[in-house]
């Protein structure tokens, strides 16, 4: 992996949220040192990198998104020391290291937006949004925080608005200003110098907002909402045409993949947020100038038949055509999957068909800590709860606390991360999914996604292949055809709680083995049981 330059392509990412990870010095929250003394359990599990969320220096009240120094670690997860070893340490066990972006906006506590604010003459007074209220003295116009609100907040120094997509302290940056984008282009040298090798980039379609500042239009009735918002938030009653995803910004990101260009091997993972988000998938990735690849939340919903699945693929194959999506099930801003799309099917079976699935399409993968254990989303109490999103908006929304709850590592009253009361509580039910618990049961979730994640590794098709979907009789299975260099592999796909059948409409040659699932076939008839996959390679 260290000599392929392209590991990006196809690669399994583990994302790491690193206040919950593990806590090396007693203090309730998960830091550097911690982090490190679990890589070597990290790359057990056959992935190829992890991506840190945000370490940065921070007042933390978006938990390290609302970054007041993009050059430093923030003294609760450790020192630039610290992070140095961490590198080594990865890089000593073949695992790269991504970290998070949040260049969309600031803290309002950075020294750039405290001087911006002073008055609207000082040497950075455009490196943020900033408008004249309307002759009545409201907002600009009628965009919408996805936190809740107006995305206006008034100044009473310079007597305008500020321009906020997330909480009033996240003030947005002006990417029109060209010493905006010069000074974030020059933080991201300043980590890949570092030894990073590449970055998530936190809303990637957020950087750049319309100057005529129009109203956004409503969403027409009968029409799909913003996807990554909850439907009850306002946020989504808006088509988002005028305050994101703007076509200046695929300038900006050919300027940053001239910069990762620097440093071969290094890449760049884009969350995209949209109303089309496939769309903005395919001007992002394609033509190798921009991104090398993005996410977007259609696997981050809570949408999951298998006629929603093939829609999903369908459209992606139809729209983002030459480029490169990454999949994930789960992450630290949604439910987990284990509850979101598991719900009410078998707890120790359903996540690791759910796995299969995303490790089977073209593209590559994301993985959420706790994920291969098969975590359900934890329930955090009201008076527990530290999500800034979550407070205003309970009990309707319990917010992102759910999904960050500290990792288990053993069945202690703490999981084995810290040895104090953690900064969100352990939740009950995850103590015996712990990871010792499941290393000490061969029958366990965690062998069987470790198995399985070996065993794509070694499958070129599977990782680098093209994709199509293939008709099979039963519409409850999902079916896909993969190719690489000549050979084709059927990827039979049973995510149901009962077990199917299917007349296969071509010629097997050779099942594949050694993935851990089971089936039958009788000539041409499949038999899948529940939560069940078939891997094979077809003949011409």
């Amino acid at each position: 992996m260290t000599q392929n330059l392209n590991w990006w392509k196809g690669g399994i990412i583990y994302q790491i949220y690193p206040r919950s990870f593990m806590d090396s010095n007693g203090d309730g929250i998960g830091d550097l040192v911690g982090i490190t003394s679990k890589l070597e359990y990290v790359a057990s599990l056959g992935v190829d990198a992890i991506w840190l969320s945000p370490i940065f220096t921070s007042p933390m009240k978006d938990f390290g998104y609302d970054v007041s120094d993009y050059c430093d670690i923030d003294a609760m997860f450790g020192t630039l020391s610290d992070f140095k070893a961490l590198i080594d340490r990865a890089h000593e066990l073949n695992l790269k290291v991504m970290i998070d972006q949040v260049i969309s906006h600031s803290s309002d506590q950075h020294p750039w937006f405290e001087e911006s604010r002073q008055d609207k003459l000082n040497p950075k007074a455009d490196w943020y949004v900033w408008s004249d209220p309307k002759p009545d003295g409201s907002p600009p116009n009628n965009w919408l925080s996805i936190f809740g609100g107006s995305a206006w907040k008034w100044d009473s120094r310079r007597l305008q608005y500020y321009l906020h997509n997330f909480l009033e302290s996240q003030p947005d940056m002006n990417f029109h200003c060209p010493d905006v984008r010069k000074a974030h282009l020059d933080n991201m040298r300043f980590w890949l110098e570092h030894g990073v090798d590449g970055f998530r980039l936190d809303t990637v379609n957020f950087y750049f907002h319309s100057l005529g500042l129009e109203d956004n239009p409503a969403v027409p009735e009968g029409e799909p909402k913003t996807l990554g918002a909850p439907e009850d938030n306002p946020y989504t009653y808006q088509r988002h045409v005028y305050d994101i995803s703007r076509p200046e910004n695929l300038d900006f990101l050919k300027e940053l993949r001239l910069l990762m260009n620097e440093f071969p091997g290094s890449t760049t993972v884009g969350e995209i947020g949209d109303d089309f988000p496939l769309k903005r998938m395919a001007q992002y990735t394609s033509g190798g100038d921009k991104l090398h690849m993005a996410y977007t939340f259609d696997f981050l919903n809570k949408f999951h038949s298998p006629d929603y699945i093939r829609d999903v693929l369908a459209n992606m194959q139809n729209i983002v055509g030459d480029g490169w999506p990454c999949w994930a099930l789960s992450n630290h801003d949604v439910v987990r999957s284990c509850t979101r799309w598991g719900e009410n099917e078998d707890p120790k079976a359903y996540p690791l068909i759910a796995m299969a699935l995303i490790l089977s399409l073209r593209g590559s993968v994301c993985l959420y800590q706790g994920e291969e254990l098969g975590l359900p989303e934890a329930e955090v109490p009201f008076d527990r709860l530290q999500d800034p999103y979550a407070i205003p908006l309970w009990p309707v929304s319990k917010g992102r606390d759910g999904c960050r709850t500290p990792m288990v590592w053993n069945n202690t009253y703490h999981g084995g991360f810290s040895t104090v009361e953690p900064w969100l509580p352990v939740d009950d039910r995850h103590l015996a999914l712990s990871v010792a618990e499941q290393e000490a049961d061969p029958s366990a979730l965690l062998h069987k996604v470790r198995q399985l994640i070996h065993w794509r590794q070694k499958q070129p098709a599977l990782v680098n292949g093209e994709f199509e979907q293939a008709d099979v009789s039963n519409h409850d299975l999902v079916a896909l055809i993969r190719r690489y260099d000549g050979q084709r592999v059927l990827v039979v796909l049973n995510m149901t709680g009962q077990t199917q059948a299917a007349e296969l409409p071509m010629n097997i040659s050779q099942p594949l083995e050694g993935h851990g699932f089971s089936s039958s076939v009788d000539g041409k008839r499949l038999i899948l049981p529940a939560y069940q996959a078939y891997y094979s390679v077809l003949s011409e």
